[in-house]
């Protein structure tokens, strides 16, 4: 038995180690250059960057600017 949870908390363990290194990775971002105006709606600013080829994108600062964002 106490084989068996060592195994199972090896395996949680490297998952884990994983997961933070692929999601821990630098971000490479840019103002969108097709979102026009005050840019107040996350949801929008995810479309249009999609579009543009990027992976996300929000409203960001105080202009409200859509940024654009990929892993770099």
């Amino acid at each position: 038995m106490e084989r068996f949870s060592r195994s199972v908390s090896t395996v949680v363990l490297l998952i884990l180690i994983l997961l933070a290194t692929v999601e821990g990775g630098p971000i490479c971002k840019a103002t969108s250059n097709v979102y026009k105006g005050l840019c107040l709606i996350d949801d929008s600013c995810d479309i249009v960057c999609k579009r543009e080829g990027f992976h996300r994108g929000n409203c960001k600062g105080f202009l409200r600017k859509c940024v654009c964002t990929n892993p770099c």
